[in-house]
């Protein structure tokens, strides 16, 4: 199993980009936001890897993260959605936005994403809602992709020490789930008051993500 690439960005595709890692290219298939966050040709990157094995067929798909790493496998797991939808799903919404819209119950932002049609949103949201909190919750110590390079096989690359980030920071929805966790919320519920403070104000800090949630959990009088 092939589960980290980091190399010389050969090219890039339409849906994919060419890694050359010590000398040997990988076709790595990526979503559209993906893609655009990778520096251009001759620079280096790194993406976390997932590869799909079927009979006549090996492809290598790649994330910034573990997080939508794990998105993006659990959505394969959904009946009806193959590697194409899954990346649809993850290039529309982007991993917090799968998060949220899962929480929410919200099957219609899931049908927004190319080739995904209403049953198959419904049965995404219907089979993946409880599993959420915890994706959501590994934010908080989000893991990305890049790191220190190892150029010393390649002489010509000798100048690389620092590489490019292509991944964001920890999510500020991640940090108010655990919190209200420790608060003794349950996970779900949590979720999904995260969720809606965060669509309610999608820039917000985490501090103010709690507070909204918190209003949202009060007891209605």
């Amino acid at each position: 199993m092939i589960g980290r690439i980091a190399g010389q960005v050969v090219y890039t595709g339409d849906d994919h980009v060419l890694i050359d890692a010590r000398g040997v290219g990988y076709i790595v298939y990526c979503t559209d936001r993906v893609r655009a966050s990778l520096p251009g040709a001759g620079e280096y990157a790194a993406l976390f890897t997932d590869l799909l094995v079927r009979e006549d067929l090996l492809q290598l798909y790649g994330f910034p993260t573990l997080v939508e790493k794990e998105w993006f496998r659990l959505l394969l797991s959904v009946q009806g959605v193959g590697a194409k939808a899954a990346l649809a799903i993850l290039g529309t919404l982007g991993p917090d936005g799968v998060s949220r819209a899962l929480a929410l119950g919200d099957w219609t932002s899931i049908k927004a994403a190319r080739g995904i049609g209403p049953k198959t949103a419904q049965r995404v949201v219907n089979e993946l809602k409880d599993k959420a909190p915890a994706v959501m919750a590994m934010g908080v110590s989000e893991t990305v992709a890049d790191g220190p390079f190892d150029v010393s096989a390649d002489p010509s690359a000798q100048q690389v020490n620092v590489p490019i980030s292509t991944a964001p920071r920890s999510s500020a929805q991640a940090e108010a789930l655990s919190a209200l966790g420790n608060l003794g919320y349950a996970p779900s519920e949590a979720a999904g008051a995260v969720a809606e403070a965060a669509a309610a104000a999608p820039e917000a800090e985490t501090a103010d993500l709690i507070r909204g949630a918190l209003k949202l959990l009060a007891p209605k009088a």
